[in-house]
């Protein structure tokens, strides 16, 4: 990505690799996820993979022990083996853990804050 598009984003991506689960009325896939933001996130196409782009997603992402995040969300791209999920809806107990594991991975709290702001204003 180039450092234009990185000065655009306004949520910044976290590489994490857990088990993610994305379903779609009865179908699930389970796919391997790439990345993670406030925003949405990045998987590995599963195979047998036949989403309907046009009807929304739940995701359920496993961080380990008791710790889940779940969120609806849209398909925004589906490129190069990817699919990429735009975050519709969360919960606050998701919410909680998904900033938990942004802030230790930023390090940077001032860019925690304004992720969490720009959070607000979509």
């Amino acid at each position: 990505m180039t450092s234009d598009n990185n000065e655009r984003r306004r949520f910044q991506r976290i590489a994490f690799d857990a088990v993610t689960e994305i379903a779609q009325g009865d179908q699930r896939w389970v796919g391997a996820l790439q990345d993670v933001s406030l925003h949405g996130l990045l998987i590995k196409q599963p195979a047998q993979w036949s989403g309907d782009p046009e009807q929304p997603f739940r995701a359920l992402i496993d961080l380990g022990g008791d710790i889940q995040v779940h969120m609806e969300m849209r398909l925004a791209r589906e490129q190069g083996g990817y699919l990429g999920f735009i975050c519709q809806h969360i919960d606050l107990d998701s919410i909680s853990h998904l900033r938990r594991l942004v802030e230790l991975n930023l390090g940077d709290e001032a860019l925690l804050e304004r992720e969490l702001a720009a959070l607000g204003g979509v």
